[in-house]
């Protein structure tokens, strides 16, 4: 049984976050230092979905009631929530208030008390996790994705592919994704069943 499968391509990431239903993980690039997780190290879910919050809280072992966040393309920022004079939320540092759109679209990601802490992100500030989202805009017309840290409960965040390898297979998280561009090692070793590997040495020495 393959517990973990590594996707590099982001028409297929998509497909699974929308067609499949899946919870996908993102790791890429340097590990983030702080409080947030901002798409180099983060679990990735559908904020249309009517259950996600519950289905996150699930596989992260968290308590029922914190609240989730989410990341949006900068330029629609004002289109779901009350930035007033905040010109963006690059950190994910501010509980904005939602406007009704954000209640339509994404009521996962609205707390009880009507705000959601945003990330606010363009292609510049992170390319690949950018361009994830406007593949996502454009297959379901909402500019958000759901984004909560790359861990689980009481775990610090991943730091390295092996940690992220792990974490996914002590979880019902099925799927990483890893940009193409990514010059990553990837260790296979931790992905396949023995079996498998087996085979594809005894291939290996016949050729």
């Amino acid at each position: 049984m393959i517990l973990t499968e590594i996707v590099r391509d982001l028409d297929e990431a998509i497909d699974l976050l929308i067609g499949k239903d899946q919870i996908v993980a993102i790791f890429q690039g340097d590990s983030e230092w702080g409080p947030r997780a901002l798409g180099n190290r983060s679990i990735l879910f559908d904020p249309r979905h009517w259950d996600a919050k519950n289905i996150v809280n699930g596989i992260k072992k968290r308590e029922e009631y914190r609240p989730f966040a989410g990341t949006i393309m900068a330029e629609y920022a004002h289109d779901y929530f009350e930035m007033l004079q905040l010109p963006d939320s690059p950190w994910m540092s501010f509980a904005i208030q939602a406007k009704q759109k954000a209640y339509d679209d994404i009521p996962s990601l609205v707390h009880a008390d009507g705000t959601c802490r945003i990330q606010t992100v363009t292609r510049e500030q992170n390319k690949n996790y950018y361009d994830l989202i406007e593949q996502f805009y454009k297959v379901t017309d909402v500019p958000i994705i759901f984004n909560t840290s790359f861990n689980l409960g009481g775990e610090p965040l991943v730091e390295t592919i092996y940690d992220a390898i792990d974490t996914c297979n002590r979880s019902e998280i099925n799927y990483l994704y890893v940009p193409e561009d990514q010059d990553i090692n990837i260790p296979y070793s931790m992905i396949l069943p023995k079996e498998f590997e087996d085979e594809n040495e005894e291939d290996d020495d016949g050729q």
